[in-house]
């Protein structure tokens, strides 16, 4: 096994995961009285990370790894964590809002407001550097972004609401 293989292979294992743990806790907050705030998108992220995966594995499968762009995205990797530690039981990959829930103050959220899109906006570019991919890397991050400006609005217009009630 590669050492590309053996990378993509751990990427892949981690987004299954969080896809459990995003159904999981999606579950446990809607029974809570949570609601889903524009699923409109959603698809679109889901369609964008799985062409972005299979596109790497197709691709970069072979390839050898860039180590100062591994070190960049392990790093990324460690502030992913922190992130869903911070969250908890609140992570989801979806807009999930919980009306009377404090607003998540601690961790990475004392410093920017969407720490887990700045980390997603890493790993897009990082993780096909890694495989030398610089083109894959550029089409990737300029489609993410257009589907974070989407979701960024439409979360920050969820919270504000939200402020606004207490």
């Amino acid at each position: 096994m590669t050492p590309a293989v053996l990378l993509l292979a751990a990427v892949t294992a981690e987004r299954l995961g969080e896809l459990w743990v995003d159904r999981r806790n999606t579950v446990s907050l809607l029974a809570n009285g949570a609601h889903e705030v524009a699923p409109g998108h959603y698809k679109l992220i889901l369609l964008l990370h799985t062409l972005w995966l299979a596109g790497l594995w197709l691709l970069g499968w072979a390839r050898q790894l860039i180590l100062v762009w591994l070190a960049i995205f392990l790093a990324l990797q460690g502030i992913r964590v922190w992130v869903l530690a911070t969250l908890g039981r609140r992570w989801t990959t979806r807009i999930i809002v919980l009306p009377g829930a404090p607003l998540v103050t601690t961790g990475p959220y004392r410093f920017v407001s969407h720490p887990n899109y700045l980390v997603v906006i890493g790993e897009i570019a990082a993780l096909p550097l890694c495989l030398g991919l610089l083109w894959f890397a550029l089409v990737f991050s300029t489609a993410n972004l257009a589907i974070l400006a989407i979701r960024v609005r439409a979360e920050s217009a969820a919270l504000a609401e939200l402020r606004g009630k207490r």
